[in-house]
This record gives C-alpha cells, structure tokens and sequence, in this order.
C-alpha cells in the first residue's frame, strides 16, 4: 500500500494514508514523498471527504472507519484494483509471483531494464538499493510489479494478481503460505491457475524447471509459450544460473554457457531469481549479454541480508525471511561465506515469528531443520503465539527463548564477539531491536 501511494503521489494526487506501527523502510520513503500518515483508524479522517479510498486488505468489516465507510457511501476500491484503472492500463505489464524470492526478482528485472535504458515504472515490496523506492510510474512503455497471491480486500477475496492483466508472468516457485487465507496447497494452485487463464497467448510464461506444485498449476492448461529455469545444470531447463567457485556468475542456455559475470549475491535461490529476471528482461528486448553485465552492478534490495552495520567485528543483517524454506535458503546461502564453528566468527540467526501463518504454527515443524546451520539461535515469544518454540525447536543445539526484545537486545550485545554475524529475520518492525541492538554494539564497541 506504501508503493500504491507513491504512485498515487507521482501522478499528482494528494494522498493520505492510515496505519498503525509503521516501520522503516516503508515510514521513510513515505515521508520523503511527503505523504501524510495518520495513526490508527478513526472514522473521523474521513472528513476531509477523499475523491475515493483505496482499501488495503488487512481492513475488515467491524472496524468503525470501514462502517463509516460504507454509511457514508463513500467511492472506495481496493489497492489492485487502483492500479489496474489508474496504472497498468496500456503498459506492457511483467509481474512477479511465487512464495518466495518475489521481491529480489521483481528489484532485478527492474534494475535490468533500467540499465538497459527502458526507465521502467515498477511496483516492490521492498526498496531495491539502487532506487532507493519501492515504487515508481516511469516514463517507458513497461510496468514490473510484484504480484502476490494474498487476498485482494474484504470485498474482494481473489487473489491480488488477478486484477494485472501481465503479458510476462514469472512464477518463482510454490508452496504452502498465508494459512490465514487459505485451508491447503490446493487453495493457492487455484488461484495460481486463473493467473494463467489471464495470461495472452503471444506472452511469456517464465517458470522453475523442477517445481512440482508449479508444475501440477500448468498441467490444468497453459495457454502461453513457457520458458524454464533452474540453478542445477543437472535439470532440464532452457536456462540455468549458478556461482562458481570462485564467486562468478555463469548463465548457461540449453547446457551451453551463454555468458559471466562478478556479482555480489549468495545462494543458489538468488541466482534462480536472477536467472528468471533475465529472462523475463529478454522477452521485452533486452539483449542477454546486457542483462547479464546488469546483475553484476545490482546493489540488493533493504531488508534482504542486508548489512546494518559492523561494530568491533561484531556484524548485523537483516533479512526478511519468515517461511522456512527461505529461512533455510538464507541460512544456506550465508554459509558460503561463513563455515560453522571457523575462527572468522558464528553465526547467530535471531527468528521473531510474526506472519499470520507462523503464529498459527503451520510451518513450526519444519522450522528447526531450516534453522539448525546455525551456530545459535534465538527465538521471540510473543503472548500471542500458537505454540511453543522450547518444545519444537528443542532438537537445536544452542537456543534461545526470550518473551522480551529489550533483555534479548541486551543479551546479544553482552554474548557478541568479534567476528560474529548476527542475522535477524523477520517480516515487520521486531519491536524495534534493529536500533536496540546498534545502539549497544555502538557503546559496547565505540570508534567502530
């Protein structure tokens, strides 16, 4: 919704928005943009009596300023919604879906076609580095935006990429998530499957070579050429990306290799996301080689593994992983810079369990197997979660628990030493500790 008002500003609207706990990056960027953010949501901001009010879906019915709403007869539509009428209308639109990786894939391709001279408009949901927004009209013909499957309003329960219309459809990857929405796997490939009822005929499918619950969407029927990717050159797939040993970057296209780079990103579930935007970059024009150079200058995206800061040795990430299969990912992919146990340092991953589908404990059984790379882990329990993080992450071998940010801030500061990499992952605020635990490092280690 945060990138919904940016556009809304950059196409000259005034716009106002209602949040409660609004966190860095998104606070920021609004701010910059001069976008007023009310706390919380009285009915009485609906005074100013708006042109129309673009619904987010964490509203429902019940909250008195969408009952105020709805008495007052007032035009509302939900974000989609919007950008389809407002936005996406007459632009080669190239969307972005899959459980995970969306936002690291939808920041390169657009970083792509902005090397390549396209001045793209897109919509993230994150802040690629090198753009420094999450979302932007832009002055060519294409328009890359993150499509998630999560539920589009109160009003409206199809999922939220339904309402784009893409002529290039990339699908990372599929598995089980927003358990708040949907009862099963099945739930989801449903919608995934009217995504590819929508796609044109003379479009791209861009698609992981060895994805089964993907695979199981195109066999009830694909209508639109498909292209495949992978990060194993053992699969089967049109087009394969990998890092070497020596950290290069190599694509390679029906097993033969097509061109290398230098690039600064880690693990294999990044170099598919690279792959995949490639791909996509190449079906509006952009030449591979060019593409390929791109992904080389891509400075990442805020809140992917990315560094805050170092303080006497002591390192801090933040990472935005919350499902387990990304946690692993993550956890795996840092490991090629950090062996478990070496002299250079441990790492300690610091889990707060906030989305919906993790305080309902879906995914707490496979949680432990994706954190055990770990050298330690530390767990949040907040009094709303549905089970109990001693009893399923019991099996690792050096964990903690803790039901207070500001005493776990302080033990981490006081266990850190020199070489140790803290990663903290987790989809929102996390109570602030990202500052707790700069501020300590900062007086723990002073001049660094």
């Amino acid at each position: 919704m945060a990138g919904v008002a940016a556009l809304a500003r950059s196409a000259g609207h005034r716009v106002t928005g209602a949040d409660r706990g609004v966190y860095p990056p998104m606070s920021e960027q609004l701010s910059a943009l001069g976008i007023d953010i009310i706390e919380g949501y009285e009915p009485d901001q609906l005074d100013m009596n708006p042109d129309v009010v673009v619904v987010g879906n964490v509203m429902s019915r019940g909250m008195p300023i969408i009952e105020a709403m709805l008495n007052r007869r007032m035009q509302y539509m939900s974000g989609p919604q919007w950008l389809a009428a407002e936005v996406l209308t007459d632009r080669q639109v190239v969307a972005v879906a899959g459980t995970h990786g969306k936002t690291t894939t939808t920041s390169l391709l657009a970083f792509i076609l902005e090397q390549a001279g396209l001045k793209p408009g897109f919509l993230i949901g994150g802040v690629p580095v090198d753009f420094d927004v999450s979302a932007r009209l832009g002055d060519g013909p294409v328009f890359v935006i993150e499509a998630d499957e999560y539920d589009t309003a109160f009003f409206d329960k199809r999922a939220k990429f339904l309402h784009y219309r893409p002529d290039i459809q990339i699908i990372n990857n599929l598995e089980f998530d927003h358990a708040d929405i949907y009862k099963d796997l099945e739930a989801i490939q449903w919608q995934f499957h009217q995504l590819l009822r929508t796609l044109p005929g003379n479009g791209r499918l861009v698609l992981p070579a060895d994805d089964v619950n993907v695979g199981a969407v195109v066999e009830r029927g694909c209508w639109t050429p498909v292209e495949t990717f992978s990060s194993d050159p053992d699969t089967q797939a049109d087009w394969t990306g990998m890092t070497d040993p020596s950290g290069r970057f190599v694509l390679r296209h029906e097993g033969k290799i097509r061109s290398t780079t230098e690039w600064g990103m880690i693990g294999a579930h990044n170099a598919e996301n690279a792959v995949a935007a490639m791909i996509a970059a190449h079906a509006v024009g952009v030449p591979i080689e060019q593409a390929v150079a791109a992904i080389g200058r891509f400075g990442g995206v805020r809140r992917r593994l990315e560094l805050r800061g170092t303080w006497g040795g002591v390192s801090l990430y933040d990472d935005f992983a919350h499902h387990p299969t990304a946690i692993e990912r993550t956890i795996s992919g840092f490991r090629a810079g950090v062996r478990r146990g070496a002299p250079d340092g441990r790492l300690l991953v610091i889990f707060e369990p906030r989305s919906n589908t993790m305080k309902l404990g879906v995914h707490s059984r496979t949680l432990a197997a994706a954190l055990d790379a770990a050298d330690e882990v530390w767990v949040y329990h907040p009094e709303d979660l549905g089970w109990d993080p001693a009893e399923i992450l019991g099996s690792l071998g050096a964990l903690q628990i803790s039901d207070d940010i500001d005493s776990m801030a302080a033990a981490l500061v006081a266990q850190a030493r020199p070489g140790d990499k803290l990663v903290v992952m987790s989809n929102g605020g996390f109570g602030g500790l990202h500052g707790l635990l700069e501020d300590g490092l900062s007086a723990r280690f002073p001049g660094n």
